[in-house]
């Protein structure tokens, strides 16, 4: 019988689980548990089933579906540090938050190398781009329809609003430069572009999955 061989070290496997472990009761404590319809978290729990499973498909799908985003967030935190972020990072310099709340939030720059190499180390599954768009779409919907608008009320400041920035860049007030309806319809096609582009770029410079 032949012998298979991991292609994700069993290190990596723990410490991502450990890092998990802790960053779900907290964020549920302190956030709720709607705080997992973000694409980021979202992204990121898939990665955890991803790495044990080592499946190829469901590595594959937040690599399409957050990794152009997330490096604009490295991008924002570093540029935050000389106050000239441009939104996506700007609660890591929010000192009401606390420190270790904050901290947690780092996963978003380091998950995206991550993915990456998860889908390095896996192959790249062409399916993907359909998946996470069918799911991108859904909680899209989820956070638009049935989440809540900014700002959060004051008698709950940590409340999830603008879920996946359905209603603006900001969570602090819906955007006013168009309606709601149209912000949301542009976002979405955004993203897809974005999406389809991540598809396209995962096909040509990484290895494909062996089905």
């Amino acid at each position: 019988m032949p012998v298979t061989t991991s292609r994700i070290p069993l290190w990596v496997k723990l410490l991502y689980t450990a890092f998990v472990a802790v960053l779900v009761p907290v964020y549920v404590m302190n956030y709720g548990p709607t705080n997992f319809i973000y694409f980021c978290d979202t992204s990121l729990l898939l990665g955890l089933i991803a790495l044990w499973l080592e499946s190829p498909l469901i590595a594959s799908m937040p690599a399409v579906g957050i990794v152009v985003v997330q490096i604009l967030w490295c991008v924002d935190f570093a540029l935050g540090f000389g106050g000239y972020d441009f939104g996506l990072a700007s609660y890591m310099f929010n000192s009401h938050t606390p420190l270790f709340l904050r901290s947690l939030s780092l996963f978003h720059g380091w998950l995206p190398f991550v993915l990456l190499w998860m889908v390095h180390r896996l192959g790249y599954d062409r399916r993907a781009l359909l998946c996470w768009t069918s799911l991108g779409w859904t909680l899209l919907c989820v956070s638009y329809f049935l989440m809540p608008a900014p700002p959060a009320p004051a008698s709950n400041p940590y409340l999830p609003v603008n879920i996946n920035l359905v209603y603006g860049p900001s969570d602090a007030a819906a955007q006013t430069w168009m309606s709601a309806n149209e912000w949301f319809l542009a976002l979405g096609a955004v993203l897809t572009i974005v999406w389809i582009a991540t598809h396209f770029a995962l096909r040509r410079f990484m290895p494909a999955a062996s089905n």
